[in-house]
């Protein structure tokens, strides 16, 4: 399938409840992530996943999903050109890939992932 869904982040207020809620909830593994203040979900099979603080208080908590693409700069230019605000232009996580994060013309939001294998400037 392309461009499939591939992480799903929860940015939250209460990232201390949160990890309580879930974990009890399901049978997810989470990872902390040393220096990072980022916490993986480990599902087993499927999507996986982070939880983290929202950038601030007055953010609300929500879940966002990544999809993979070929490209995050190509990608996240098409949705500008189709419509969407850019909320993230593409950022890199050293030695592991590139996002960005948009709003779509309806009002939803989503993220493109690009893993750090494949080329930038492909």
């Amino acid at each position: 399938m392309a461009n499939p869904f591939v992480h799903v982040e929860l940015m939250t207020t209460d990232l201390t409840r949160a990890k309580a809620f879930y974990s009890a909830l399901f049978d997810w593994q989470l990872e902390e992530i040393p220096g990072m203040d980022y916490t993986l979900i480990k599902v087993g099979e499927g999507t996986g996943g982070g939880m983290m603080r929202t950038p601030g208080p007055e953010v609300p908590s929500s879940w966002l999903a990544y999809v993979q693409v070929d490209n995050a700069v190509t990608t996240t230019e098409k949705a500008r050109s189709l419509g969407a605000t850019i909320r993230r232009e593409v950022t890199e996580i050293p030695g592991i890939g590139w996002f960005s994060v948009i709003t779509d013309p309806t009002g939803a939001t989503l993220a493109f992932w690009q893993m750090h294998s494949t080329s930038y400037n492909s």
